[in-house]
Parts: C-alpha cells; structure tokens; sequence
C-alpha cells in the first residue's frame, strides 16, 4: 500500500538557515523518493508557542488523517504537550535537528524544561530522524529516545565548481550562518582581534533577525575591538550570492559551539576550501582531519592560533584545500537524505 505524508513545520520553511533548507529539500524530494507529502504550516512561535498557536496546532495535527504519517519538524514536536499529540490520529515520526534544551545561552532551568518536554514528546514518535550520528547520540543521552528507532538522514549537498579563492593578499576568510549565541561569533571575534598583525579580511553572511540583540552585541564588540574595516556583514544572502561568496573566499571559518552537522562546512568541502573550525558537536566528525584545523569550542586564544597558521602557511592550505575537494566529492546528495526518510515514514506506517 502506498504511503503518504504530511510534514509539519513550523514559521517560514523559505527562512535561510541550514533547519528550514533541510527541511525545503526534504519536502521537495520526497515524492521523487516514493512518498508523496504535503506541507502544514505550523504557527511561527516555536519553540515558544502561545497558547492560541498551540490550539491551533492542535487542531491542524488532529486534522490529519489516519492513513497518512505525520513528520514533525523537532522546532515544534519538541514542545508539543503530550497530551495534545495523544490526539494525534496518523503515526508520527519527529524530525530532530538538534535537542531544544541544549541550545547554547539557555539557562539551566530552561534547558531542563526543554530537555523533559522532549522528552515526553518523543515518547509519541515511532521513529526519530536526526541528521547526524553526533545527534543520535545526544537524543539517546539527553532524551531517552529509544537507539533501534532512530534514523540518521544526513544532510545532502550539491556538486558545485572548486573554489577560486580571491586571487592573493589580504586573505579572503568567510563564515556563514545565522547570528545567534550558538554560532560563536564573538569568540571568533575574540581570536580575530588576536591576529591585527597579519592581512585578512572576513565576510560574515547570516540571518541577523532571529537574536537582534546577538546582531547588535556583535557589532558593539567589532567596534571595540577596532575590526570593523576588516569585517563585511552581509545578512541572509541568495543562493546566487551565497556560491558567489564561496567562490571568492581562501579559508572557511566557523566558531560554532555546537552543530548537529554542519551544512556550510559540507558546501565548503565541497568547493575544495581548506576549513579552520571548532569540533562543536558533529563539526568535528563533518570536517576530515586533513581538510581542515579544529579548536575546541568557546577557546578564542586556539581558534587564533589557527586561523593564523591557515593564513600565513600557504603550503598547509594548498593541502588542506585538496584533501577539501576530495572528501567534498564524496558526500550524502540531497537523494540519499530523501530516500532514507521515505524509508522511516514507510515503516512507520507499517507499525
């Protein structure tokens, strides 16, 4: 029998973050992978939900009917009461990006709460799609989340022409992705003001309307620390803009403390750039060694000391960049992630 499904996410699935383009290929090519799936549009205060959005969430969630599944993007399932998704009459499979309670800048108190509301809602899932083994892992440790259930889908990533790089002095850096405390951008930052000796300039595209006030403490910090002729902000960029920005960029940076991931260290592998990094999360494991230098996450002084070896040794970024373009070669498509969902949101509908 033939399976379909509806996926729900919640606020604008167009919004430019690594979450809702995961979740734009996911819808796209599902029905390609056998399993014809609609998009429900959930209220856009996830993880936050008023009470208002949570009924109407409710209401919708019911709505679907029993012979199709219902795959939840984990912004919202991870919030949802269990009391509302007992309501719930198609099978549900989560789809968890990363564990809400372990957002970097929670509170102890919040990421508990988060931690126990996931918890229980998962305990509604019959299976669980996360994009990583790191993920996996963190939601069996974190959130109880039986292991025999869990499907690793990670993210796809398109072919795309080798890099070219800005053509010589100053190094050309980029970083990419929204600005919010996970990202680490006031370490990197930190470990920028270490390098004012040596010639660089750094262009930062990403979101900066999910924190403002991380937007607005990052440029109050650029200021002070005297960087700003140093540094282009660009905000959300197109896809045209973005492979442009690749295009002309020597060395990918990304100070995250945490991904479950990756995305943009996957694009820039596979535009063969050598990668300064942090092993934050699934960065470590996304990232092959000989591609790239990794620091600990949060470690300004480390992050310098890298960065500063990845600019001034052109030798080790020659060889960095090629073992970039071999591994970037070799990466998941967009049809893998696609097929191995289909595959949990059929057998879901067998259970």
């Amino acid at each position: 029998m033939s399976v379909k499904a509806v996926f729900a996410v919640p606020g604008d699935i167009e919004a430019r973050t690594g979450g809702y383009g995961y979740d734009r290929r996911v819808l796209a090519l599902l029905p390609q992978a056998g399993v014809p799936t609609r998009l429900l549009r959930l209220p856009g205060s996830f993880p936050a939900p008023t009470a208002a959005h949570l009924a109407e969430t409710a209401a919708a969630l019911a709505a679907v009917s029993a012979d199709h599944v219902l795959l939840i993007d984990g912004l919202a399932m991870g919030v949802l009461p269990a009391a509302l998704l007992e309501h719930v009459r198609a099978p549900v499979v989560a789809l968890v990006h990363h564990p809400l309670g372990l957002e970097t800048g929670l509170s102890q108190a919040d990421s508990a709460r988060l931690i126990a509301q996931e918890t229980q809602a998962l305990k509604h899932a019959r299976a669980c799609v996360v994009t990583s083994a790191m993920t996996a892992r963190l939601v069996v440790e974190h959130l109880s989340y039986p292991a025999h259930k869990i499907v690793v889908a990670e993210p796809g990533t398109d072919a795309a022409a080798r890099a070219r790089g800005s053509g010589g002095y100053p190094a050309a850096l980029f970083a990419a992705g929204s600005i919010i405390p996970r990202k680490g951008y006031d370490v990197l930052m930190a470990a920028l003001a270490r390098l004012k000796d040596i010639d660089w300039r750094i262009t930062i595209a990403g979101n900066r309307e999910r924190d403002p006030a991380t937007a607005q403490a990052l440029d109050q910090q650029i200021a002070a620390l005297g960087l700003a002729s140093r540094i282009t902000m660009r905000g959300d960029l197109t896809q045209t803009e973005l492979n442009a920005a690749y295009d002309r960029t020597d060395i990918f940076v990304m100070a995250s403390h945490y991904e479950g991931y990756g995305m943009v260290l996957a694009e820039a592998l596979a535009r063969g750039l050598p990668i300064v990094t942090t092993r934050g999360g699934a960065a470590a494991e996304t990232v092959p060694a000989a591609a790239g230098l990794k620091t600990p996450p949060g470690d300004a002084p480390a992050l310098a000391t890298a960065l500063r070896r990845m600019i001034t040794n052109a030798k080790l970024r020659t060889a960095c960049a090629e073992e970039a373009w071999q591994a970037g070669q070799s990466l998941p498509r967009w049809e893998d992630a696609a097929r191995i969902i289909a595959g949990a949101l059929r057998a879901a509908h067998r259970s």
